[in-house]
């Protein structure tokens, strides 16, 4: 696993990005960008998207086996979301 900024990719946006994957061989894309679906026509798509609901570490850690289970399930052009929660500022208590 890498990430975009790691490949040198993070100046792409979504349709450039995902051709740049693909080319690149990448075989599943996990991204926390819940508008993807809307703003792409991932239908032409070869690569697996995987949508989280969040992307802050707390909320993935505690998800990793639901995580891990749609990663096993992604196949070629496949688009799949993971609700695994979201991040919600309290206040604080007392």
């Amino acid at each position: 696993m890498f990430t975009v900024r790691y490949k040198g990719w993070a100046g792409l946006k979504n349709g450039a990005l995902l051709k740049v994957a693909e080319d690149d061989g990448v075989e599943v894309f996990v991204t926390g960008d819940q508008t993807l679906l809307y703003e792409q026509n991932l239908s032409i798509r070869r690569i697996a998207i995987l949508v989280l609901s969040s992307i802050d570490w707390h909320i993935l850690r505690d998800n990793l086996p639901l995580i891990r289970l749609a990663l096993d399930k992604a196949t070629q052009g496949s688009f799949r979301t993971v609700e695994c929660g979201t991040f919600r500022r309290g206040r604080p208590v007392g």
